[in-house]
């Protein structure tokens, strides 16, 4: 697995990313499919190492997954808009999700308050450290959903397009 991860790394980050995840196996699939192997960690391993075009093949599954990456967004953000659009939604349903983002976004704040300025026992710190991951984690995408550039997202797909060609 190291050697496969190690090779990824440098081509294609977001592949080494979803290997290493828990989709591993399925992303090994998708590898092994792409290079016309076996389904396995090793033989997807070195037909990325003995093969002079793999660089060009992953950037182009990258590529593919950035595609979709993008399309997942839209959708969420589309799927959003129909709601706060619909007459006939209910009060919670058009505001369930910002209820939700306002309560992560409140539990990062207090939580980093406690553990920065209020302490928390030595026997809780792990957990502590923990929670304090996660909501950081969480509020980052409630950020990047609400504050986040298509636009951006967008030209580096156009660019990603040209180092293909």
């Amino acid at each position: 697995m190291n050697d496969l991860l190690n090779l990824l790394k440098g081509i294609a980050p977001t592949l080494a990313t979803a290997v290493a995840g828990p989709l591993g196996g399925a992303a090994v699939s998708a590898l092994a499919s792409k290079f016309g192997v076996s389904d396995s960690v090793e033989s997807v391993a070195k037909a990325i190492a003995g093969d002079p075009a793999a660089a060009s093949k992953l950037q182009e599954i990258e590529l593919e997954y950035a595609k979709l990456d993008m399309a997942n967004t839209a959708d969420a953000r589309n799927m959003n808009s129909k709601i706060q659009e619909s007459v006939n939604a209910a009060w919670l349903a058009k505001n369930a999700a910002y209820i939700l983002d306002f309560a992560i976004v409140s539990a990062t704040i207090i939580m980093t308050w406690i553990v920065f300025f209020k302490g928390v026992p030595t026997e809780n710190k792990e957990i502590a450290y923990m929670a304090i991951g996660s909501l950081i984690t969480m509020c980052g995408t409630v950020l990047n959903f609400h504050r986040g550039s298509s636009a951006g997202s967008k030209s580096k797909t156009e660019e990603m397009m040209k180092v293909m060609k």
